[in-house]
């Protein structure tokens, strides 16, 4: 009797067909064996380091981002960012369909960006990916949920284990499951010398 039920991909069960190709499965196998061993027992001041690792393996990584050690990305080759863009410790970036983080974007702490799901309609099940797009100072709060396709607008907020199945609009305060608008973000400038400044002030 086997021991390890295998995957076969001319299996008439659907289910008992791999959602990916060996090769990828190869990569991604690389790509976590790296990430386990060079990158999750650094220190969190380690920013830099990290940053490289990742551009090794395709990943488009901005000037100046904090990408910490026990954060989780699916496929470094689908990840960009832009400059001073964080993504936080326990966060998961699940990018099947590629993710971009804008500049000065922040992902906080167990948040989770989830480029893919399945088509429950169909008897295959099958893997249905999607981009996210988070723009430029947007701020994902802990614990929340960006699910396939939505583009958050800069500056947008989502609150703390708020979840969203829709685009968030620009310098708006999202929260709740669904996620609804509370309110306004006060829109925040961006001087040459880069040092951001709030207009309210």
């Amino acid at each position: 009797m086997a021991l390890l039920n295998q995957h076969d991909a001319n299996h008439p069960d659907a289910l008992m067909r791999p959602m990916q190709s060996f090769s990828s499965k190869a990569r991604r196998a690389l790509w976590n064996f790296a990430w386990t061993v060079l990158c999750r027992p650094t220190p969190k001041p380690l920013h830099r380091w990290r940053c490289a690792v990742i551009r090794l393996f395709g990943g488009r990584i901005g000037k100046n981002n904090f990408i910490y050690p026990s954060a989780r990305i699916w496929a470094p080759w689908l990840l960009e960012t832009g400059d001073v863009a964080t993504i936080a410790s326990g966060v998961y970036v699940y990018n099947v369909g590629g993710v971009k983080i804008g500049h000065h974007a922040i992902i906080s702490e167990d948040a989770f960006l989830c480029g893919a799901s399945h088509d429950f309609n169909s008897v295959d099940f099958p893997l249905v990916s999607k981009p996210i797009e988070i723009g430029p100072y947007a701020w994902i709060c802990a614990r929340a949920v960006v699910l396939p396709g939505v583009h958050c607008g800069d500056g947008a907020v989502l609150g703390a284990a708020a979840v969203s199945s829709k685009d968030l609009q620009s310098w708006k305060v999202h929260a709740g499951n669904p996620a609804r608008i509370l309110g306004d973000r006060a829109r925040i400038d961006q001087p040459p010398n880069g040092q951001a400044t709030n207009p309210a002030n």
